[in-house]
């Protein structure tokens, strides 16, 4: 396989030694010529093929090499030659499991777990223990997937990473004799398109990327297209230059006029570090790729990065540990029903990579192996839809041409029914006459019940944003105005799907969009305006906050919490049936009530004013009912200075977006 990807970094330091050719292997392996280094420790192992350290280096290079499947007899024997370190015998049980030998695995894994000395490497070993205890149950999960080889693409090489765009296939693959990538003693890859009808591919067609793209001393690896094709993100490193990953990265390129665009290497890169396996989300706001940069759960770790309108990347996550693990995570693929397919060693699978699904129901991640076929003892990786039930996927199982293989596939689940809930929205704020108007230059952000953000969004001229949503969750969107000279409040405005669900065997097509509409209405922030708090009643000649009161306030809570620059005058009025003076009192002890509470949650008491107005502002003048009473006991508040409000971290949000010319692609 031609990839290169690391399960765990080797603890032990290299072996001092005198020997000239031992000397020679040893400085291949430190510069991650893994194909160099089998080589020359296996003319050692000719000599003497009982030499336990070389045995062991050939072994870590083939695994380093990803080819762990090929170490497991170079591991028995470093082991029945004594040579131990913190992971030689996991690993080993990694190789067994990667052919098949499941129970002899778990023998070892436990072996090794009971005299492990390093933490991190014991509870990555307790974890794979857990897998291996679960292969039977995932065997018998029942699958709808056929799986075919596409025998016209494959060859004695590799292929791999399929990505369709436009009747397009575009994959990876060393199939033309390059130079020599020492790390894996193959060629250097580089990207191909051929014109193809689903499945059916044109092979007179075929075709390598030109110059600008491809290079015949450099790796190039996997590809995404925009949503309209005319811009490619692609891994391209491993030059030799530096050690083993160092030196992968993303780049960027534009189609113009039917020729790619020199390409620049994204601002999201981590210098030192591999950054590889991108995927564009369906709307093309958001790029997810692979990266073993520091900060990780373990090798490998999917991220996401927002992109503006002008190429430019910000917002770096990492997707966190309910998709991460402490093994390796990567070839992140989003489909049509915003499910994440990607590809890991570190979930429980049956070899080295598996194909996993996650998705989100009921406000929670799910992880699902998508089980045999599409999964076997060997890598398995590069999933893409290019309909709702087919595809195409990489993989270097028995049986196929070579070295990594493509592989199409077709879902046959009789129930399969895609359903895609999205939430439409418009900003506006309040014009002449109250009438509302559209607000332009609006960052709303989609929370979750549990305040962590989900997606964002910049209103342009239409006021409008939209957001994919799921099934019977609460979803909170904060919206706030971006620039310009007048200033609004941070607006919160709640959304639950609970009870608008659809069901799936009322459905009569494969994939079945369904919207809903809100609109959020932002307030203008002037100083001494005042904003009527509704349903903030008291009972009669009381200053007690009602639990339907608290409700109210809390609402003020957020708006304060939310505009952090703002200081107000809260005023409580009465109603007229009492004397001036005691009703006077009574509505200041209403307002020293209220700010009281408003304290207890959290609002620094610098920012609040209380303030009686007794019966001296009635907004129903000579009220007869009980109802027209309670309005006029009433709670309002008043800006009484507006601050400067603070922009979002530039992490969460970037200007650029408001503007059309094109710019630096890279961000930088």
């Amino acid at each position: 396989m031609t990839i290169v990807r690391f399960i765990l970094i080797l603890s032990a330091g290299i072996f001092v030694t005198s020997c000239g050719i031992e000397k020679k292997a040893a400085k291949s392996f430190n510069l991650g010529q893994y194909q160099s280094s089998i080589d020359l420790y296996g003319q050692m192992l000719e000599k003497n093929p009982q030499d336990g350290t070389a045995n062991f280096f050939v072994a870590e290079s083939y695994r380093l090499s990803n080819r762990l499947a090929d170490a497991k007899p170079y591991y028995e024997k470093a082991l029945e030659q004594g040579v131990n370190n913190d992971s030689i015998r996991m690993n080993y049980a990694f190789s067994l499991k990667a052919n098949q030998e499941y129970d002899k695995a778990r023998q070892e894994m436990n072996t090794y777990i009971a005299g492990a000395g390093n933490e991190f490497y014991k509870a990555r070993a307790e974890e794979e223990l857990a897998h291996l205890q679960n292969i039977d149950e995932i065997r018998s999960k029942e699958s709808y997937y056929r799986v075919k080889a596409l025998e016209e693409i494959n060859s004695p090489a590799a292929e791999y990473s399929p990505v369709y765009n436009d009747g397009e296939l575009y994959f990876t693959s060393n199939r033309l004799d390059n130079k020599i990538y020492k790390a894996t003693g193959t060629p250097f890859t580089s990207i191909y398109k051929v014109k193809t009808q689903g499945a059916i591919v044109d092979m007179n067609t075929l075709e390598q990327l030109g110059g600008v793209i491809n290079s015949v001393d450099v790796n190039e690896g996997s590809v995404t297209f925009s949503p309209d094709g005319k811009t490619m993100v692609y891994a391209k490193g491993n030059s030799g230059k530096k050690k083993g990953t160092a030196d992968v990265n993303l780049y960027i390129t534009r189609n113009r006029n039917g020729e790619w665009t020199e390409p620049r290497m994204l601002n999201i890169n981590n210098d030192g570090y591999w950054d590889s396996s991108p995927a564009f989300s369906q709307d093309g706001r958001t790029l997810y790729f692979a990266s073993n940069r520091p900060g990780g759960y373990g090798g490998t770790d999917l991220y996401s990065a927002k992109m503006n309108s002008r190429g430019r990347f910000y917002n770096v996550k990492n997707m966190g540990p309910d998709i991460n693990t402490t093994g390796n995570e990567m070839f992140p693929y989003v489909s049509e029903d915003g499910a994440l397919y990607f590809s890991s060693d570190g979930h429980p699978g049956f070899g080295a990579l598996d194909l996993f699904v996650a998705r989100r129901q009921n406000g929670k991640t799910t992880i699902e192996n998508l089980g045999e076929p599409m999964n076997s003892a060997a890598d398995d990786f590069g999933f893409f839809l290019f309909r709702a039930d087919r595809g195409f996927f990489t993989s270097n199982r028995e049986g196929g041409m070579g070295d990594d293989d493509i592989y199409t596939f077709v879902n046959r689940d009789p129930d399969l029914k895609i359903l895609n809930y999205f939430l439409r929205g418009v900003t506006m704020t309040p014009g002449e006459g109250d009438e509302l108007k559209i607000l332009t230059r609006v960052q709303v952000r989609l929370l979750d019940a549990n305040g962590e953000q989900l997606d964002e969004d910049i209103t342009q001229d239409d006021g409008r944003f939209e957001f994919r949503i799921y099934e019977n969750e609460n979803y909170n969107l904060v919206a706030e105005r971006q620039g310009g000279d007048e200033q609004y409040l941070i607006t919160r405005s709640p959304y639950s799907t609970f009870g608008k669900s659809v069901r799936k065997d009322t459905l009569s097509q494969l994939v079945t969009n369904i919207y809903y509409d809100t609109t959020i209405v932002l307030e203008r922030i002037e100083k001494d305006k005042i904003f009527v708090l509704e349903n903030i009643y008291y009972d009669l000649d009381k200053s007690d906050i009602r639990d339907d009161a608290a409700l109210e306030l809390d609402k003020l809570v957020t708006i304060l919490t939310d505009n952090p620059e703002l200081k107000i005058e809260l005023s409580s009025h009465t109603d007229d049936r009492n004397s001036d003076d005691y009703n006077m009192a009574l509505s200041e002890r209403r307002a020293q009530s209220a700010v009281r509470y408003l304290v207890s949650q959290g609002i620094d008491p610098t920012r609040l004013v209380a303030k009686g107005y007794g019966e001296s502002k009635l907004l129903i003048q000579n009220a007869q009912t009980e109802e027209e009473h309670q309005v006029n006991r009433r709670t309002e508040f008043k800006i009484l200075e507006i601050g400067k409000i603070k922009p979002p971290p530039t992490s969460e949000f970037d200007e650029d977006r408001f503007f059309d010319d094109e710019g630096d692609d890279s961000g930088n």
